[in-house]
């Protein structure tokens, strides 16, 4: 019997062997494997063999410290994720740890509450950092018109501009709520483009920490920071005589976006660290979900970069002003989930149709389809009802918790008998179906349904969620949810 390799790999380190046997069980699943060490050089060889996605040490170890242990993962990759744990974590080790580059530091005695957490989000991070790296366009045409899916006068109107653009160079601006499809857009642009033999390469502008985005799109020399230990190409080089899509260009730092102006005007940049200045030719698609005329106002974005990237622009429509593409694009998820999944494709009542089409869907076309995939994994039948589709189950299932409440939900006095089978039902379905990540899902829930009782507001949401109002903006953008459409019109 043929069993699934695992796609993530965690190394952690620990002179006690009990902790690293506690750990392994908290952490490993059929995807993710844990291997286990208990002396640093022992780790360090263990990385460079591995390539793990993320690191898990002691601070205290032997021959060498954690601390040298993270310089040496971090000089042999810079984008190296390192979580430092201690039993005795003084004010001097944390500061020194997050200045060496560590992804966190936590005390040992708050690991059996928060492990999973920061250890879901530092192979988020890493996930995105490296699908950055990795992307590249392989669409034939047909793939393409599956993917852009709609009937709509909006929606033809997008295609008409898509074919407009794509026989020339000039920089395209794609405009729209987050899960809109900015991104398949741009594919669709570059496949029916004369670029579309070479790359197209892609990054989140939002997603890539500010210190690493420089050296992702421009490269850099050997030695031009530190564990820069050898010269790295660029997005710019890479892309050459192809296409860049720049997604969330709104949220690039103010700093870099000189840089990129130059690139635009002259097709001239330098590697960081670099003197020497170099040509390339490639095609800029960017895409964004904020008002960057008003950021410009506000000083937040160049005015000039504007005009350079708003050449053409492609505005998409949010879903709930198309929504006679619902069906549509319906029928095409659920053929892309039985295809995934090597399973007969499930029939869509039409009352859970009209459960869909009443929706506002706030998280646009990625929300449909993640509601789709849910239900699926969820359903018992071939046929789907509209009691089938989660909208808001996790919000339904689960009461809001008062601010003194216990951390067991299921002991909270009062609460309703349902809940009990809500999450049995949860469970049962995360057993039945190894690809769904349950704690994700339910992360999402949650702050969607904070975000609608609050009406946008993230201070009242965050405190409502018992967490900081920061990770709750990270959840926000994380998930595609736009803070404007919880708003009272």
């Amino acid at each position: 019997m043929n069993q699934r390799e695992p796609t993530q790999k965690i190394l952690v380190v620990d002179p006690e062997t009990d902790f690293l046997d506690w750990i392994q069980r908290q952490l490993q699943t059929p995807s993710t494997a844990v291997l286990a060490t208990t002396t640093a050089d022992r780790a360090f060889a263990l990385y460079e063999a591995h390539q793990p996605d993320l690191v898990i040490c002691e601070s205290k170890l032997q021959p060498f410290s954690g601390l040298e242990l993270l310089v040496r993962i971090r000089q042999r990759d810079p984008n190296a994720m390192v979580i430092l744990v201690s039993a005795f974590g003084t004010t001097q080790s944390v500061i020194e740890s997050m200045k060496l580059g560590a992804y966190d530091f936590l005390r040992k005695e708050s690991l059996p509450f928060n492990i999973k957490i920061v250890v879901d989000e530092a192979l988020r991070t890493q996930a995105a950092v490296r699908a950055a790296s990795a992307f590249e366009s392989k669409l034939t045409v047909e793939e393409t018109r599956e993917t852009l899916v709609g009937q709509s006068p909006a929606m033809q109107q997008v295609f008409k501009m898509v074919g407009r653009v794509s026989h020339s160079d000039a920089p395209v601006m794609i405009t729209g709520e987050s899960g809109s499809g900015k991104e398949l857009v741009a594919r669709a642009i570059h496949h029916y483009s004369p670029r579309s033999g070479r790359n197209l390469l892609a990054i989140n502008c939002a997603a890539i920490p500010e210190n690493l985005l420089e050296s992702e799109l421009f490269g850099h020399e050997k030695g031009a920071f530190t564990g820069a230990i050898a010269q790295r190409i660029g997005r710019f080089e890479q892309a050459d005589k192809g296409t860049l899509f720049l997604d969330e260009i709104g949220d690039m730092p103010i700093m870099l976006q000189g840089k990129l102006l130059r690139v635009l005007q002259d097709g001239e940049f330098s590697r960081l660290g670099g003197n020497q200045s170099l040509k390339t030719d490639v095609r800029v698609i960017a895409a964004t979900n904020r008002n960057l005329e008003q950021d410009v106002a506000d000083r937040k974005f160049r005015e000039d970069l504007f005009y350079r990237l708003n050449v053409v622009r492609i505005q998409l429509p949010p879903l709930r002003q198309r929504r006679e593409d619902i069906p549509l694009l319906a029928e095409h998820f659920l053929t892309k989930i039985a295809n995934r999944k090597h399973m007969p494709r499930l029939q869509l009542s039409e009352e859970g149709l009209e459960v869909l089409r009443n929706h506002d869907w706030p998280g646009n076309v990625r929300e449909l389809e993640n509601t789709l995939e849910r239900a699926a994994v969820l359903a018992t039948g071939d046929l789907l009802l509209a009691k089938d589709i989660p909208l808001g189950l996790a919000a339904a299932a689960l009461p809001a918790a008062p601010a003194s409440a216990p951390q067991d939900p299921v002991n909270i006095p009062g609460t309703a008998p349902e809940l009990d089978t809500a999450v049995a039902q949860l469970f049962e379905a995360a057993a039945a179906d190894p690809d769904l990540e349950l704690l994700p899902w339910l992360e999402r829930a949650f702050t969607l349904e904070a975000m609608r009782r609050t009406r946008g507001n993230q201070v009242q949401a965050a405190k409502m969620l018992g967490v900081t109002r920061a990770t709750l903006r990270k959840r926000v953008e994380r998930y595609g949810l736009d803070r404007g459409n919880f708003r009272e019109e």
